[in-house]
């Protein structure tokens, strides 16, 4: 039986991945997580009690914790998905973002690094450490200019992405410097069940379905790559099993929309009086106007 570790598997990706896994035979779920804001128990209930998961609350900064799990469960590949992931809340308070995606990912991977040591030679060969990222890493690129590839420069802009990159760069090193047997990916936007409900395509929904305005930034040309998130789950599948070590993987979706596209559907379809438009659609508020453009990738082909 094949054991992986998952953190953040409460939340809204990490727990897609854990449905994908856990559809899987021969395949066992350990799943660690804080619990934090973003967490939906909802989204584990379904596996309690079942032989091949195991659920541990607790911090991937935990050293002596993640050591313990590994050990236990012989585990045989970590997905780390276990980050603070919203923009907006990075700009408010960045010190969680450094703590958690940062010096988390560093305490994990030291973790994962000392149980990787002590592996026999056929099991260190086959282990893997999947940190999975975002394409926010590569900055923003103005619409029909291309896409973002695994070549493409780091160019963050936010203290998201800034933290995602400085992740992304020590799991490298932890790869070239010790020889941890690595893979990475990072993907686009995502949507799909138990969204976190301050995203825009939840958010958007649940403001038309109350009448509220639904807030854009600036005119709502932000151009974003959407990705169902069973789909990337899959593909986050392939990568840890079928990766090669040490590469990096895009994940997109192919469907990029302005976010004026995304949420302008929701504004014609709701009956008069939901809303304080003259149609009776929810009316759109603009925010934040001067907010740059951004343009997500393109999944790149996966490499054999």
């Amino acid at each position: 039986m094949r054991t992986l570790l998952v953190t953040g598997g409460a939340g809204f990706i990490g727990s897609a991945v854990c449905r994908n896994l856990l559809g899987e035979a021969g395949t066992r779920v350990v799943n660690l997580d804080k619990l934090t804001y973003a967490a939906s128990g909802a989204t584990m209930r379904a596996w309690e009690g079942r032989n091949n998961y195991r659920f541990v609350q607790g911090d991937i900064g935990d050293v002596a914790l993640v050591g313990q799990i590994l050990r236990e469960e012989k585990v045989d590949a970590v997905m780390h998905l276990a980050a603070e992931s919203h923009v907006d809340r990075s700009i408010d308070g960045p010190g969680a973002f450094v703590e958690t995606n940062v010096v988390g990912t560093f305490r994990l991977l030291n973790a994962a690094l000392g149980y990787w040591r002590e592996l026999p030679e056929d099991k260190r060969a086959a282990f893997r450490f999947h940190h999975v990222s975002t394409d926010e890493v590569f900055g923003d690129l103005p619409f029909d200019s291309g896409v973002f590839t695994e070549e493409t420069p780091y160019q963050p802009s936010s203290p998201y992405s800034a933290t995602k990159a400085a992740s992304d760069h020590l799991v490298r090193a932890w790869h070239e410097t010790y020889g941890l047997p690595v893979v990475l990916s990072n993907c686009s936007n995502n949507y799909g069940p138990y969204h976190f409900p301050e995203k825009l395509i939840p958010l958007t929904i649940l403001n038309a379905l109350e009448g509220k305005p639904l807030p854009v930034y600036g005119r709502g040309e932000n151009v974003r790559d959407w990705l169902y998130v069973d789909d990337h789950a899959r593909a986050l599948n392939l990568v840890v099993s079928r990766g090669r070590v040490g590469e990096s993987y895009n994940v997109g979706g192919r469907e990029e929309r302005t976010n004026l596209a995304v949420v302008g559907p929701s504004t014609g379809s709701w009956p008069t009086g939901t809303g304080g438009s003259r149609s009776g659609a929810a009316p759109i508020r603009g925010i934040a106007s001067g907010m740059p453009c951004s343009r997500r990738p393109e999944a790149g082909p996966y490499r054999q």
